[in-house]
């Protein structure tokens, strides 16, 4: 355990203006409050803020900062209050601490939730002060190296697999490569020890075989760049276990068939001689196709340059070189903190290099609760990136596998919302087409455009489902409510009483709802009927009324589309939310309807001859009446065909281009019986209404290679 006076002196040597006395305060109040409090491996307690504090020093940080370390335990493990910390220790330590400690205190619903809620407090506080995750990934960092401690395996694995999904990925998102490399490397351990003992011991025969090798490669490479004239500093790093296995894993080979188990980096003064070292190895040894990338013109969203290439080097063997100044090597192997050499940290804020928590933020912000949140959190963080081009010339960095969406939402969270087609390298694509590395996306939009929910089916960035999820909750909260009121306004009408906010308002705490529009939405989404509510307003209307909707379904059938004065109209309701169109029937405008109430899932729209209705005739009380209202409406329906063609050249074609002539759009076809003489087949084709799509039957039964038509009805 580092002892009181070596953790000033470390502090000292690299920060002679820090705050001695601060920190004399810190040590000792920690020490004080944390008492005789113990370890599960033994140790006192207070042992562990110190070596976190420790760590921290090793990256040269602030005063404020190695005191937060100290502190970080104190509010949720001791009797120690937020309140203490900032009278002995200012409002800023204050501030630090609050956002490291835990919601340890809370009564959350579930292990999950608190995880989720935890991670949700360290973001925002992050957000303000990126202290607040150095000091916590510290904490982590030293939680790891001693959680063979931990005498539970499940409490083990549970820890790693959280450091695994959470804190690597955010050490990588701000440069920090050791952080991050250490982290997942004892996560291996716990998770997959098996892989990674065997990964060891490989390692360790290739060292023992090849002693030299790494040692020679870094002589030869010296030596070639000296001889024209570039001095350098030439290492050798073994890559972690778990970068091994992950490349494995991702590549689909064996062990022996990784050849850059090694990565070799040479470190030169300017950016013009990163250039030119490239160009000497390029002169001198056969480049690796592909393996060449540009990470000075084009940094990596955390911040990190280099020059990255694969060269069949000195050896005769693969050699992954990477090339880099004194400076970009700090920031490759310690992130942020490796600016406060250069800055103070009251300067530290880099737009460009804190997108991705602004990102996290906008997430957060849309997200309707803690889980949701952590899901979104991990898309964002834990996959690998493409990076791709604005038509200016911005890079935007992505996971892989996104979309021309996710990029619109990555560029802005309106240019994603009005999204409707994009270009990429000039050329139309569709929304759910991948994007590659280097494509240049340009995104067409629209005023009158919103969010489809079609898009979060291929949608893979965080901030893209965030905000797709949200539009899609509050727009079916909105359709369920005027659902709702429809329905009510029909049951008051039929009863012969005056629908009024006023009425609803007076019953809906009755209903735990605290607005009228929420009761609307209850009755629309089928968690409350509209005679419930009726019977609230008037327990005066008798209940022989309520016997006479429940009816035969045969009578049921006859009632339906008499009237829109009797039936809702779903005018204005969109498909897929409150409202859904029965794919066993496909009704079409000009169809008489009828509606099933599912619970939590609205009125599904059958036509009033579909089979499926034979399920529902002994609950007739969720039959609801409606009536088309689509009159200036753009919306195009499916309508379904069975179709019998000649098997014969050209009579595929002749029934495409027929409907295409009487404006239908073909968007399904699947062949359901062949022989040698016909193919029978359905097909959804696109249409405005019924009458739409009887002009498309009639035009296709003239046609003499199609045997016969008809709507189908499955």
């Amino acid at each position: 355990m580092i002892r009181q006076f070596e953790l000033v002196e470390r502090v000292k040597s690299y920060d002679p203006n820090a705050d001695e006395d601060a920190l004399n305060r810190a040590y000792v109040y920690a020490m004080k409050v944390h008492g005789s409090q113990t370890r599960e491996s033994g140790d006192p307690y207070f042992s562990h803020p110190i070596e976190v504090a420790g760590i921290l020093t090793d990256l040269k940080l602030d005063d404020n900062t190695i005191i937060t370390a100290l502190l970080h335990d104190v509010v949720e493990d001791t009797e120690a209050t937020l309140k203490d910390v900032e009278q002995k220790f200012g409002k800023d330590i204050g501030r630090l601490v609050d956002g490291v400690t835990k919601l340890s205190r809370l009564e959350l619903q579930s292990e999950q939730t608190k995880h989720a809620e935890n991670f949700r407090k360290l973001v925002v506080a992050m957000s303000e002060d990126i202290r607040v995750l150095l000091v916590k990934l510290a904490d982590r960092l030293h939680n790891m190296r001693t959680l063979e401690s931990v005498k539970s395996p499940d409490k083990r694995r549970r820890i790693a697999r959280e450091t695994m999904d959470i804190y690597a990925p955010l050490a990588e998102r701000i440069g920090m490569q050791r952080f991050k490399d250490e982290l997942e490397d004892l996560a291996f351990a716990q998770l997959n020890p098996d892989a990674r003992d065997s990964i060891q011991a490989r390692m360790e025969f290739l060292k023992r075989t090849g002693e030299d090798l790494p040692d020679r490669i870094v002589g030869q490479l010296k030596r070639t760049l000296a001889e024209d004239g570039t001095e350098a500093w030439v290492s050798g790093r073994v890559k972690s276990p778990y970068s091994i296995w992950r490349k494995m894993q991702r590549q689909n080979v064996a062990f022996e068939q990784l050849s850059d188990l090694v990565a070799f980096r040479v470190v030169v003064e300017s950016v013009e001689h990163c250039y030119q070292a490239l160009g000497i190895l390029h002169s001198r040894y056969p480049v690796v196709p592909g393996r060449f990338k540009d990470y000075i013109s084009t940094p990596k969203p955390n911040g990190y340059r280099s020059l990255h290439t694969g060269v069949i080097g000195p050896e005769r063997q693969r050699d992954e070189v990477q090339i880099r100044t004194r400076e970009m090597h700090e920031v490759a192997e310690f992130g942020v903190a490796a600016h406060w050499k250069y800055k103070q940290a009251s300067q530290q804020v880099d737009g460009r290099q804190y997108r991705w928590l602004r990102e996290l933020l906008d997430i957060l912000e849309h997200a309707s609760n803690p889980e949701e949140f952590l899901e979104h959190t991990k898309l964002e963080m834990f996959q690998d990136q493409v990076f791709c081009f604005s038509p200016k010339g911005d890079l935007i960095a992505l996971p892989r596998g996104s979309t021309p969406v996710d990029f619109a939402y990555a560029v802005h969270s309106e240019v994603g919302d009005t999204c409707v087609g994009s270009k990429v390298n000039g050329r139309m694509v569709p929304l759910r087409a991948l994007l590659k590395n280097g494509d240049q996306v340009d995104i067409i939009t629209s005023r009158a455009q919103t969010p489809s929910p079609d898009w979060e089916t291929f949608v893979v960035s965080g901030k893209a489902k965030s905000r797709i999820r949200r539009f899609v909750r509050m727009k079916q909260r909105e359709q369920y409510g005027e659902l709702g009121r429809q329905m009510l306004q029909k049951a008051f009408r039929q009863e012969g009483y005056e629908f009024t906010e006023k009425a609803i308002e007076g019953v809906r705490k009755k209903f735990h709802c605290e607005a009228a529009a929420d009761v609307y939405a209850e009755v629309g989404q089928g968690h409350r009927t509209a005679r419930e509510v009726l019977l609230a307003v008037f327990p005066g209307v008798k209940d022989s009324k309520k016997s006479d909707t429940i009816v035969p379904i045969g009578r049921a059938r006859a009632r339906q589309g008499k009237g829109k004065d009797s039936a809702v109209p779903i005018k204005g309701l969109i498909p897929g939310m409150a409202v859904h169109y029965a794919r066993c029937c496909h009704p079409l405008p000009g169809d008489r309807i009828v509606g099933i109430v599912t619970t939590g899932k609205g009125v599904t729209v059958h036509t009033i001859d579909c089979e499926t209705l034979e399920r529902f005739q002994d609950t007739p009380e969720r039959w609801v009446d409606l009536a088309w209202d689509v009159v200036g409406e753009a919306d195009r329906l499916l309508g379904r065909l069975y179709v019998v063609v000649a098997n014969e050249p050209g009579s595929l074609g002749s029934l495409s281009t027929i409907i295409g002539k009487n404006q239908g759009n073909i968007s399904n076809l699947k062949i359901t019986n062949r022989s040698i003489d016909f193919f029978e087949m359905l097909i959804d084709v696109e249409v405005s209404d019924v009458k739409h799509l009887t002009n498309i039957i009639a035009a296709l039964r003239a046609t003499p290679v199609i045997t016969s038509v008809e709507r189908a009805r499955a």
